[in-house]
């Protein structure tokens, strides 16, 4: 059986609902939203959930994973009603939902984004993985700083503080990653890239590398 993947019509799809953000437009389209976006998700997710077994048995991968298409307007300026995405997180299992590092794929009219870590972490929750840095930053080392992640995605990325913060030295060995507020790692793919013959092998080849990031940011937390 081939490896799952999206469709160029997968694309069309998403390209025409940016140029038409409407709920009507959506609704008589639902069928071809389900068909050709949803249903190869779903393809997706299920491979994942077999193969995170073998190196990453902590996420969870199942259709509850994929983010809703209504986009929350209450608190935005923009009030376009539908995201022009589908995406897909996975958390690590037993933590409080949103909380805690996970994996993420998003599928994008001019972009398939691959990659996870930390994106908003609660002061509380930052606090730890600060701590936990500090006195394991050889093994953070190892992971961000291996041939492999660095080849696959580069370096490790988010926001930062432009000082190490309190508590700890500015001659700190691990002082640059204590400055990450965001722990981001991912490779950006062209939207051709979500029907592609490789893109199922390319997706799993990024989560390999960022897996073990994800496990070393959730160890102070479980």
């Amino acid at each position: 059986m081939s490896a799952p993947r999206f469709t160029p019509r997968s694309i069309a799809f998403l390209r025409s609902l940016k140029r038409n953000n409407d709920r009507e437009w959506f609704r008589e389209r639902k069928d071809q939203y389900d068909q050709h976006l949803k249903a190869p998700m779903v393809a997706v997710i299920e491979q994942l959930a077999y193969d995170f077994r073998e190196f990453a048995p902590e996420l969870v991968a199942t259709p509850k994973c994929i983010y809703r298409i209504y986009r929350d307007t209450r608190f935005s300026d923009d009030k376009t009603p539908l995201k022009t995405n589908i995406a897909a997180s996975f958390p690590w299992r037993g933590l409080p939902k949103h909380q805690g590092a996970g994996l993420y794929i998003e599928v994008a009219p001019q972009w398939v984004w691959v990659g996870g870590g930390m994106y908003a972490p609660d002061t509380s929750q930052l606090a730890r993985v600060r701590e936990h840095i500090a006195a394991n930053h050889t093994r953070l080392r190892a992971i961000v700083e291996s041939p492999g992640f660095r080849k696959t995605v580069g370096t490790l990325d988010g926001e930062k503080l432009q000082r190490v913060p309190r508590g700890f030295t500015a001659e700190h060995p691990a002082a640059d990653y204590l400055r990450h507020k965001q722990f981001l790692a991912a490779k950006e793919f062209p939207a051709a890239f979500a029907h592609d013959p490789t893109f199922y092998a390319g997706l799993l080849a990024v989560f390999r590398q960022v897996a073990p990031l994800v496990r070393f940011l959730n160890e102070p937390l479980t």
